[in-house]
């Protein structure tokens, strides 16, 4: 955003919160930091800094931001959550959706969410690639194919970004993996290529919103697979899965 600001809309005025300059969650870029230092007017009135989106998101987004900065604060912040914001894991979305059904009542709104780079989790029945009406996934009832309830249709950070559910199955994909740090990679035709920078923050902040779309819970599914297709290697998945068990996350049975 800031890189198109800067090359092709110069004579935009610009204002913007303080904060990002002064958090690297925002901008990693020391030339794009410098020239919005001098082309923009701070305005602390942007920021957001309670957050108006539910009781419990404020510190939901500050166990996000462990979770992402790999910290080894994280499974202490969720402990002191827990009671109050479950995360469960698992290896299997059958069990993922019958812990929607079962832990949502009365009007509470369940989905299916997953980045659009989550190409290979087409294998578990999820295709990020088909576009979703958002008006039927977010608003229809359990008896509509094409809503959020019936675990169907799936949710990219493109159509939640800004809302929120009750609670949310994330299913992850390994376009951004744990090994020792998060990585990173896009699928392109047949294979998994490397991310330039600016992508990786791109994405980063993807898997944050989505990470931040459940009001009540989440459960974070990532496929169990063998090394049987090489597009879905089986180690990623694994290490992945046990940085989420380090945070202290209980796994479904």
């Amino acid at each position: 955003m800031v890189e198109s600001l800067k090359n092709k809309f110069e004579d935009w005025d610009i204002y913007l919160s303080e904060k990002i300059l002064n958090d690297n969650v925002y901008l990693k870029n020391e030339d794009l930091i410098n020239w919005v230092k001098q082309n923009s007017e701070k305005k602390s009135d942007l920021h957001l800094s309670v957050s108006i989106r539910s009781f419990r998101s404020e510190k939901v987004a500050f166990l996000v931001q462990n979770i992402l900065n790999n910290s080894d604060k994280t499974l202490e912040i969720y402990q002191s959550l827990k009671n109050n914001y479950p995360i469960y894991l698992t290896r299997d979305i059958k069990l993922a959706k019958k812990w929607l059904k079962e832990v949502s009542k009365g009007t509470e709104r369940i989905g299916i969410i997953a980045s659009s780079g989550a190409k290979r989790l087409r294998s578990e029945g999820i295709s990020v690639k088909e576009k979703i009406s958002a008006a039927d996934w977010f608003l229809n009832d359990e008896n509509d194919i094409r809503s959020s309830y019936y675990l169907e249709d799936v949710a990219t950070e493109f159509d939640i970004q800004g809302l929120e559910i009750d609670y949310t199955c994330l299913a992850w994909d390994i376009n951004m993996y744990y090994d020792n740090e998060w990585k990173f990679k896009h699928f392109i035709g047949s294979k998994w290529t490397e991310m330039n920078e600016s992508r990786q923050n791109y994405l980063l902040n993807s898997y944050r919103v989505l990470l931040t779309r459940a009001r009540q819970g989440m459960v974070i599914f990532i496929p169990e697979v063998d090394n049987s297709d090489w597009t879905r290697p089986k180690d990623l998945y694994d290490s992945t899965f046990e940085y989420f068990k380090s945070c202290g996350f209980d796994i479904l049975q």
